[in-house]
């Protein structure tokens, strides 16, 4: 497995765990690092934390516009799987500059079929392609 996508991976598993337990972040992501059995790069693991507290410090702004664009989806009744999937591409679309949108749209995709439900890649494609076209680094300037 390429190592963005192993992080991408870790990143999504702590974001359900801080969603689901309410923890902070802090606590969320060293225990979720004490607990891995076999411990990650130290790229690997770096870019994980910079997916995960990236998205928690823009998550209003990330919520508003995945709110937004999601028509006919309020963000809370989103799976949460779904929801932390397209929060974090949502962040590298919005705000890494580094890596072009196709990859984190596909990324995103790839983990939504591997963790979500049958129609969860569909689903979080539909929300990140608006997303990318009209607000992210795909968007027209005008």
């Amino acid at each position: 497995m390429r190592k963005r996508t192993q992080a991408r991976e870790y990143a999504l598993q702590m974001l359900y765990q801080i969603d689901v337990t309410k923890e902070s972040a802090a606590f969320s992501i060293a225990t979720y690092w004490e607990n891995q059995h076999k411990k990650p790069s130290a790229e690997v693991q770096e870019f994980s934390e910079t997916l995960v507290k990236g998205v928690l410090d823009k998550m209003e702004a990330i919520d508003k516009i995945i709110t937004e664009y999601a028509t006919n989806w309020q963000i809370q009744r989103m799976a949460i799987v779904d929801r932390n999937i397209i929060r974090m591409a949502a962040y590298e679309l919005l705000y890494l500059d580094d890596i072009p949108p196709k990859v984190s749209i596909n990324e995103a995709i790839d983990i939504a079929k591997k963790y979500g439900d049958k129609d969860s890649g569909k689903f979080v494609n539909g929300i990140l392609d608006k997303i990318n076209k009209e607000a992210g680094k795909g968007a027209k300037v005008k």
